[in-house]
């Protein structure tokens, strides 16, 4: 989770993020670490920005093959 998405907006300082929404996206992730577990599988969730996150969790676990990640389109007006 990164910090950034839960402050205002820029241009008319509205949250990003409602209490609605981040209701529903912790209930989703909850979900899914749920059903990753039932498989066999885990889910690491951190909060923090994503290039600091990022590095921490290669470094900690030492090597990683690939890094597979999206950047969020931004409208701009």
């Amino acid at each position: 989770f990164d910090p950034r998405h839960y402050l205002g907006t820029h241009c008319y300082g509205f949250p990003k993020t409602g209490p609605h929404r981040l209701r529903f996206l912790l209930e989703s992730v909850k979900d899914l670490r749920e059903t990753l577990k039932k498989k066999g599988s885990t889910l690491v969730v951190r909060k923090g920005k994503p290039e600091d996150v990022v590095r921490d969790l290669i470094t900690q676990l030492g090597s990683a093959s690939a890094v597979v990640f999206h950047e969020e389109v931004r409208e701009i007006l």
